[in-house]
């Protein structure tokens, strides 16, 4: 028996309101990208203590007991997703959360967990 490619629509209003408003292939790619970024406990730790103080590499290796070269590539890492941001001032970069949409979205889970 064959069977129908097509698929039955209970509601066809809502799939077209979605379809609508759906985000792009590459804007889910950049969300999931995002999402990966917060899978890794060491970047999260790192976003936590970033979201109290704009940090040098040093310090967050003293803070996190980690390695500068360690502390640096997850930097570059949370840098290239666009989650924190740099400045020099001297010899030394400061980084610092992107934007508040980080902040929230990292409060907002934090928030989840401690209330579960």
């Amino acid at each position: 028996m064959a069977h129908s490619n097509s698929k039955k629509i209970i509601n066809a209003d809502v799939v077209k309101d979605a379809q609508q408003h759906m985000p792009t292939a590459e804007e889910f790619a950049d969300m999931a990208n995002l999402h990966k970024m917060l899978a890794s406990e060491t970047r999260v730790r790192i976003i936590w203590a970033l979201q109290r103080h704009e940090m040098c590499v040093c310090d967050l290796s003293a803070l996190l007991g980690m390695t500068k070269s360690a502390t640096s590539h997850q930097l570059k890492l949370l840098r290239l997703s666009n989650v924190v941001k740099s400045r020099r001032e001297g010899q030394i970069i400061y980084y610092s959360l992107l934007d508040h949409h980080i902040e929230d979205i990292f409060t907002v889970s934090l928030e989840h967990i401690q209330e579960g």
